[in-house]
């Protein structure tokens, strides 16, 4: 039994000692030889170790073969999971999670990007979970989930308002919520919360956030896709509009445009 562990630790050397020459020039054969050299580890029981080359693994695949990347990566965080590093679990959730946002594939990424939330809230790493939670928020909004993404900034909100160090971005969490809020069309509910995020934060009310959403809500009652434009290129004057905030947007005002026709065309 000795014997045959000092091969393995024999290997396990000579293939380290060739992964840097490698790496410089072959990304996929340097991939290989790390996933070797992960079994090696696993052959030894040395989980921790065996997790790392995995993880070395998935960066050398990293340019050349996303797939494998995610596989090799999904393996060392299996691993970590097992020996309890919750942490590097997290880490390389939310590394996945990013690889699927590269590739535009929205709904891997937001399952990746919740288990790493959940690991970081384990680990009592708040302001990672957060970070991991807004991009789940974006990505459902995107994809028209509305009432999920709305839970989400409003939680958050709600998290930040006792925090010095984060209350200053509730508005715009509060914004990013009544925007989605907006697209779901119902008058109703966005008057409803607008008063709940009042009582949530009471300097919102006199925010330009706040006076913005009033005036698209009123326009969206109204039907009247003039006030709804010059609002928002008001607001836009002074503070840029992003890129996902335009999108939202536009969609809202073309749901106001179908109803004014829709109007047109009864009468």
């Amino acid at each position: 039994m000795q014997i045959i562990r000092v091969e393995y630790v024999v290997g396990v050397e000579l293939k380290t000692s060739l992964l840097d020459d490698i790496m410089a020039s072959r990304g996929d054969q340097a991939g290989a030889v790390y996933v070797k050299l992960a079994e090696c580890y696993l052959k030894l029981d040395s989980k921790h170790e065996a997790a790392n080359a995995y993880a070395d693994a998935g960066h050398c695949y990293k340019k050349t073969n996303s797939t494998e990347c995610i596989k090799n990566l999904e393996q060392s965080l299996d691993i970590f999971m097992e020996i309890g590093r919750l942490g590097m679990s997290a880490r390389y959730c939310k590394e996945i999670a990013e690889l699927y946002e590269q590739e535009q594939n929205m709904e891997k990424s937001m399952v990746y990007y919740d288990k790493a939330a959940d690991l970081y809230q384990g680990e009592e790493v708040s302001s990672s979970a957060n970070q991991c939670r807004l991009k789940i928020a974006q990505f459902a909004a995107e994809l028209q989930q509305y009432q999920k993404a709305i839970e989400i900034y409003e939680d958050i909100s709600k998290q930040s308002l006792n925090n010095n160090l984060l209350k200053y971005g509730v508005k715009g969490h509060l914004l990013n919520a009544g925007i989605c809020q907006l697209c779901k069309g119902d008058v109703v509910a966005i008057t409803n919360a607008l008063d709940k995020y009042q009582d949530m934060d009471p300097t919102f009310s006199g925010s330009r956030e706040y006076r913005l959403l009033a005036e698209l809500a009123a326009s969206i009652d109204e039907e009247d896709v003039e006030k709804f434009t010059d609002a928002i290129k008001e607001f836009d004057s002074i503070t840029k509009l992003d890129a996902w905030k335009t999108t939202l947007l536009l969609r809202v005002k073309d749901m106001l445009k179908a109803k004014e026709l829709e109007e047109d065309d009864l009468t």
